[in-house]
Formats: structure tokens, C-alpha cells, sequence
């Protein structure tokens, strides 16, 4: 993410929690760059919602408290989001440091959360996919960590083993 500025505004997205009681909150806020025609530039990692990653187009609907509720996707950045809970060392912060130094080699950027144990990847489309994938997968063989795909590309689909 960018550096926060005067032209950065929050939008809301809501979120339907599983059986299981996640994600962890039915709103989650997102950075965005207000483009002036009823849409927004994401600027930040989502850590819960699905379906969207930095730097997608947004349309948004203004409520009568003037908060910007997110609607349909209208151009997607060909960005990633991958979501890992840190198992190593008890999802440490040196743990979650590390994590995201490796990844960031491998082209990715993202942040930790303390309280979930968790990362937060943007992979853009020119990172190694490939190496990337092939990471998540043997973290998750070795129990460094869980992972998830919040948004994924036809790119980063077409890397699928089974």
C-alpha cells in the first residue's frame, strides 16, 4: 500500500460469517483512492473479504451517514490475496516478519496482524507464481502456516496441483 494521503477514504464491505464464526467481523474497511465517477482504487491487502485485492476498481454506494459501502467489482487489478495463519513459533511476530520477508523476494507485498496470527500477501501478476504457489504448499506440509485464497486470478488458477 501506498502511503496514506488526503485522497484516501475508507469503504466498508460486508461480510457474512461460516459455521465457524469467521471471518472475525461482519464489516471490514478498506483504503481506497476516490476516482470521482462513483468508483474506487483499492489501496490496501483486504484481511477478511473475499473476492477483491489491491488495486481493483470498485463502484461504491454513499449512505445517508455518508459512509461508502463497496458494490460490484468493475475492473479487477489481476492482483492476488493470499491469506496465511501463522502456525511457526506460534505465529510470533518474528514469525510473521519472516514470512513476509520470503514472500517479498518472491515479488509479493503484505502486512501482519498480531491478534490472528495472520499475513496479509498482495501478489501482483508479475511475482513468481509459480515459486510463490509452490512456497504455500510446503509451508503447509511443514505446518509453518495455513493458507487461503481470498482473490485469485486465472493466472494464479491455471498453477492449481492437485
Amino acid at each position: 500500500m501506498t502511503s496514506i494521503s488526503g485522497d484516501h477514504v475508507k469503504v466498508h464491505f460486508r461480510m457474512d460469517m461460516d459455521e465457524d464464526g469467521w471471518p472475525p467481523a461482519s464489516v471490514e474497511s478498506l483504503w481506497a483512492v476516490d476516482l470521482g465517477d462513483g468508483t474506487m482504487r483499492l489501496d490496501n491487502t483486504p484481511w477478511f473479504v473475499r473476492g477483491v485485492a489491491s488495486d481493483d476498481i470498485i463502484r461504491v454506494e454513499i449512505d445517508d451517514e455518508g459512509v461508502r459501502w463497496a458494490g460490484e467489482t468493475v475492473r479487477a487489478s489481476e492482483n492476488c490475496t493470499i491469506r496465511l495463519i501463522v502456525l511457526k513459533d506460534g505465529g510470533s511476530a518474528d514469525a510473521r516478519q519472516s514470512v513476509l520477508e520470503i514472500f517479498h523476494k518472491l515479488g509479493t507485498t503484505g502486512e501482519g496482524i498480531e491478534r490472528y496470527r495472520m499475513v496479509a500477501l498482495d501478489v501482483p501478476p508479475e511475482a513468481d507464481l509459480l515459486r510463490i504457489r509452490k512456497l504455500l504448499e510446503h509451508g503447509t506440509a511443514e505446518d509453518w502456516w495455513h493458507w487461503e485464497e481470498g482473490c485469485v486470478t486465472a493466472a494464479w488458477r491455471s498453477l492449481a496441483t492437485d
